[in-house]
């Protein structure tokens, strides 16, 4: 006999809390990456001090196999397309194709100011010259993952990039195929075999492969990983840009007793069979449809691949139902949860979405699951965590860009503005800032 499955509930009914205590009370997972800084640091300074050879000894040490080298042939890579299921190769192709039409409506115009005749300001948009990859192995495959770095990097115009995941002990030290295959299908042409902690310093570092041959270090690292790649991200930042410290994955749905309370409990195991910490969040003001939905996990999960990691996460505090009065609300919680995935399963869920203003990504009504915006939706799925989509936003063509300002002023122009360029220096105490503006209109004595 299964054993029920009830999340744990949340009953703000009746309540107004504030802001802080709102968050408080909320379900949230999260992992303490300060725990595993002294663990990490020794592995980046290792590799910082030693190159390839450190990394290759870590991924024997980790991952249990160490490649010859770790830059994949060409050859391997051509063999994992040629090889590849045709209904996945199918399925990545749509789903290229998708997130290529939507990452190409992000690319930037540069905008020209004249601020006054003869002074423009120009926002110059430049793509970061070599970025690295990250794709993780671990309970899954992601070849999803490789597409939702890959399309924006590419459609932001970068030049160089390389794509690194962990060596696979079951296909000989190489990247999983399908991983690989997907590369290959975009054009990639590097791949580095290489996970972990020690992949981000490689990829922050460079060094020399095995057979002499260079490994470039790139400038920005984007892609999800576990709680090491993380802190490897956190103490390699500042000499790599990096995209965001990601936590594990979460999912909050608002709903009403409109929902179908099947699709949002399969939406709920969903996101908890990525991993025992992911984070599954249902907010609704019908105790009714949170009563269903239990009751739709319990039934749903025998069938579940994965049951014991999704009854896992579904049952840890990370996870849970909140009950509260009315959408309105629920608004109020979801504003405050600021999930990576939120769905809006409501009546008139569109005007719904449209209140909402934190969230990594929305998925508005019955057809729009998370599972879509994963795959095929054209949307990009590296989204921020743990609350961090209060403030930031999720990969795309914006993330490998530069805006530079470009000033050009003529004399006349300069001339005009210069008592208030030197007024402001003055009541700043940086007079010699004065002095540049009037050294090109006044004799030095």
């Amino acid at each position: 006999m299964t054993t029920p499955i009830e999340l744990a509930r949340v009953d703000l009914r009746g309540r107004t809390p504030a802001v802080a205590e709102l968050r408080s009370a909320l379900p949230r997972g999260g992992v303490d990456v300060d725990s595993v800084l002294p663990h990490v640091r020794p592995v980046v300074e290792a590799v910082r001090d030693r190159g390839a050879a450190a990394a290759l000894e870590y991924g024997e040490q980790f991952d249990g196999v160490a490649p010859a080298a770790v830059r994949v042939p060409a050859k391997a890579l051509a063999e994992a397309l040629a090889g590849l299921d045709p209904q996945v190769r199918a399925a990545l192709e749509v789903a290229i194709e998708r997130t290529r039409k939507v990452h190409a409506d992000q690319r930037r115009t540069d905008t020209v100011t004249e601020v006054v005749p003869g002074g423009i300001v120009t926002e110059r948009w430049v793509p970061v010259e070599r970025v690295g990859l990250y794709v993780p192995g671990g309970n899954a495959v992601y070849p999803s993952s490789v597409v939702m770095n890959v399309v924006p990097a590419q459609a932001a115009g970068v030049e160089s990039l390389v794509v690194a995941s962990p060596p696979q002990k079951q296909f000989g030290g190489s990247p999983h195929p399908t991983v690989l295959a997907a590369a290959a299908l975009l054009g990639v042409d590097e791949v580095w075999a290489v996970g972990g902690a020690q992949a981000v310093a490689l990829l922050a570092y460079g060094g020399t492969d095995t057979d002499g041959q260079p490994l470039a270090p790139v400038d920005l690292i984007t892609g999800p990983g576990n709680i090491y790649v993380t802190a490897a991200k956190r103490l390699c930042r500042g000499l790599v840009g990096i995209d965001a410290e990601a936590g594990p994955t979460e999912i909050a749905i608002l709903a009403d007793a409109t929902a179908d309370p099947v699709h949002v409990a399969a939406d709920l195991i969903s996101q908890a069979e990525h991993d025992v910490l992911a984070a599954s969040v249902l907010v609704t003001d019908s105790p009714a449809l949170a009563d269903a939905v239990d009751a739709a996990l319990t039934a749903q999960l025998p069938v579940v691949e994965h049951a014991e990691r999704v009854r896992t996460a579904l049952t840890g505090t990370q996870s849970g139902t909140v009950l509260v009065d009315d959408i309105a609300q629920g608004l109020r919680v979801v504003n405050a949860y600021a999930a990576e995935h939120l769905e809006i399963q409501t009546a008139d869920a569109a005007a719904v979405a449209a209140r909402v203003r934190s969230a990594g990504a929305i998925f508005v009504g019955a057809y729009a699951p998370v599972s879509l915006g994963d795959y095929c939706a054209g949307s990009n799925h590296v989204l921020p965590t743990a609350g961090c989509a209060r403030h930031s936003s999720g990969l795309s063509v914006q993330t490998f860009l530069r805006g530079i300002h470009v000033v050009e002023y003529t004399e006349a122009a300069l001339k005009d503005v210069a008592g208030h360029v030197v007024a402001l220096a003055d009541a700043e105490h940086l007079p010699a800032h004065g002095q540049a503006v009037r050294a090109r209109f006044e004799a030095l004595s």
